[in-house]
């Protein structure tokens, strides 16, 4: 179990849907923390966040802005810090079709902005947010990702001397984040009673975001460097929530937008070489890990997983169902 106790943890991104939910729960679960840095460019969500959770009641919180983009910058907030959480990107597939360039400053500039500071600041742990998207990528977004999660990967070999340990959290749609569908549906669904439907075919992973904090803060505590960590999610099919949230509204088929899929992939055949079953969830080993494979195995009990194995949103055995995603939706709602 890693220990919080008079420690300093940084969150990129932290006024995001996960980012806050991750401070909440560490407030909670470890009130003996030092502090939490949470860092972004958005003084408005700061400002909203630190009304939710006053430092009156939480003086372990600094609330600072800055942007992943800005080296210098983060270089001077990392200091002193002992864990990092990555969660900043630029994430939404349409606007960053639309702007490569920026997508590529803040998704690929940004991570090794992060990589270089944390070894700088001797930072002991770090986890990187990533997507099902960076898996076999076919969006600009997607391809960032990838490009993303490798400098985290390869940054356990090159030019660590600081023994800084950096690992990758892989997980599919987060229900309830911004941006993502079920908002959508529910914003369309109060307008005009019509909810546009991409590909009746379409699917999806669906990870809830206290699941999502959950997997972030098992990589932080038991990471060794390297590790790709992908939990085992149920999909749901996008026509089941559009008829799990307005089953009378009007569903019109719209097309798949640029950078879109009919499914998603969390692991592909060509990672499926280095990719291991440890129960609740797979990860995949770097190609050529800083320590012995074997010696990973017996920890974590580990098992390989079979020659051209893939986790695919279509040909998954774990399903939400309209009654599930209704529950699901309530609950979100609810928060």
């Amino acid at each position: 179990m890693l220990d919080y106790r008079g420690k300093t943890i940084l969150i990129t991104g932290g006024t995001g849907s996960l980012g806050s939910a991750l401070t909440r729960y560490i407030l909670k679960e470890h009130p003996d923390i030092k502090q939490i840095r949470v860092v972004s460019r958005d003084e408005q969500k700061q400002a909203q966040m630190a009304r939710e959770l006053p430092l009156s009641h939480f003086p372990q919180l600094q609330f600072v802005i800055g942007d992943v983009r800005d080296k210098a910058r983060l270089i001077r907030v990392f200091d002193g810090v002992d864990y990092v959480i990555h969660t900043a990107a630029m994430k939404d597939v349409h606007i960053a079709e639309r702007n490569p360039d920026e997508c590529i400053k803040t998704n690929i500039g940004g991570a090794q902005n992060v990589i270089e500071a944390s070894m700088e600041a001797g930072v002991a742990r770090v986890v990187a947010l990533s997507t099902d998207k960076a898996c076999a990528p076919n969006s600009l977004y997607g391809a960032t990702k990838l490009v993303s999660d490798k400098l985290f990967i390869s940054a356990n070999t090159t030019r660590n001397e600081t023994g800084t340990t950096f690992s990758v959290v892989r997980y599919g749609n987060m229900m309830g984040s911004s941006g993502s569908v079920v908002p959508f549906f529910l914003k369309k669904k109060r307008e005009d009673g019509v909810l546009p439907i991409t590909d009746s075919r379409m699917t999806r992973f669906n990870i809830t975001i206290p699941y999502g904090v959950k997997m972030v803060l098992l990589a932080l505590e038991t990471s060794w460097g390297g590790e790709v960590f992908v939990p085992k999610l149920p999909s749901y099919r996008i026509m089941d929530v559009a008829n799990a949230i307005g089953p009378d509204c009007e569903k019109p088929i719209v097309g798949i937008r640029p950078g879109e899929k009919l499914h998603e992939e969390m692991i592909s055949p060509s990672d499926a070489f280095y990719t291991y079953d440890l129960g609740a969830y797979y990860v995949i080993l770097p190609s050529s890990p800083p320590w012995p494979v074997d010696d990973f195995i017996t920890a974590f009990k580990a098992k390989k997983v079979p020659p051209g194995f893939s986790y695919n949103s279509g040909e998954n055995t774990a399903w939400e169902t309209v009654d599930s995603l209704k529950g699901l939706i309530k609950a979100f709602k609810k928060d």
